[in-house]
This record gives structure tokens, sequence and C-alpha cells, in this order.
């Protein structure tokens, strides 16, 4: 009885999470409300009150369970100059964003919730900026400008993949940011590679 109890409740939090990524493409969250997300999904206000108390907290379940498995993806292929674990982190990370890929879409859209944004830039910054510096020493005073440039095209790329990649793989995005970074990376340590200053 109590994994029949368990699927219908894991049932219930999938439509839930699905209504909500579908609302949040038309409004912000501070203007959905507990009515609009059960008739969406067509449930009883009764049973989302069993597991939520409104719909902030649903939305902070979710993130959090997208942040704890963007920790883990950390966790299991740490970034360290000696072995190159790069690829398998960012297959890992587009692994989960593709198990995720409504809501995250949601997330990351115009009605989206930019805290997570920023937790998620946080989390990338404290497990890859140390290993940067240590890669590049004597570019500690450029590392601020590198660093913004590498996130933020990752962002971007990550944010039209979710939104229009439905038919590229993990692997493919995988693939194509892990190019770019090293790419950028390559460039930003060969000084050949920049204009000479006049």
């Amino acid at each position: 009885m109590q994994k029949k109890t368990d699927r219908r409740v894991r049932k219930t939090k999938s439509q839930l999470r699905k209504g909500l990524a579908h609302l949040m493409k038309e409004k912000s969250i501070g203007e959905i409300t507990v009515k609009e997300l059960v008739d969406e999904v067509d449930i009883n206000r009764s049973t989302f009150y069993l597991h939520y108390s409104d719909i902030p907290t649903l939305l902070r379940e979710i993130e959090d369970e997208m942040m704890d498995e963007m920790k883990r993806a950390i966790h299991d292929h740490p970034i360290d100059r000696e072995n190159d674990s790069a690829f398998s982190f960012i297959k890992d990370i587009f692994q989960v964003l593709d198990r995720n890929r409504e809501i995250g879409c949601a997330l990351i859209g115009p009605y989206g919730d930019i805290g997570f944004i920023h937790k998620m830039e946080d989390l990338l910054e404290e497990n890859s900026r140390e290993v940067l510096l240590q890669m590049f020493p004597e570019k500690s005073g450029e590392m601020n400008y590198f660093y913004s440039y590498c996130l933020n095209g990752c962002l971007g790329l990550v944010k039209t993949w979710l939104e229009d990649g439905e038919d590229k793989s993990p692997d493919y995005a995988a693939d194509m940011t892990y190019r770019m970074v090293v790419s950028s990376v390559k460039a930003f340590y060969d000084k050949k590679e920049g204009r000479e200053e006049s």
C-alpha cells in the first residue's frame, strides 16, 4: 500500500510541476493562484494543500531538487586542473537540465525566478573560479572579465537549448559547450590571440 501511495504522490507532484511550468510561461510566480494551478492540472485544492502551503513553497521544492542534482553533479565530477573532468561535469549538468526541461525553461524565461539563476551562478562560481585562478595565476587581474564572459555565454547557450533544442541531445549541448569553453580558455591564455594594446 505504501508503494501505491508513494507512486500517487509522485504523480500528483509531477502534474503540479508541469502545470506550474506551463503557467510560468504566461505570468510571474506572484500572479499564479492555487486555483489556477489546480484547474490547470485538474486536481482538487485540498490535494494541493496536502503537499504544499502555497505556490512559492512548491517552487522552492522544485528549485531545491534541481540545485541538489547540480551539487551532486559537481561532487561526482570535481573540476580539477590535474584531472580533466570538465566534459563529464558539463554533460551531467545538461542531463539534469534535460530531465527538468519544462520547469527549467520556465525558470530562466521572462517570468522566471532570477533568484534561482543567481543560485546557479553562485554554485558554478564556487566550484570553478578557484581552479581558473590556479591555472592562470598571472591573469588574476583579468579573471573577472574572463569568468563573466564564459559564465554568461554558457547560460545563454543553456537558455537557447532549453527553449529551442528539444531535438538536440544533452550530449550534443555538452559537446558544444565544452568546445566553446576550451576555445575561450586557449584564447585567454594565449596573448598572441588578442590585439596588442596601442
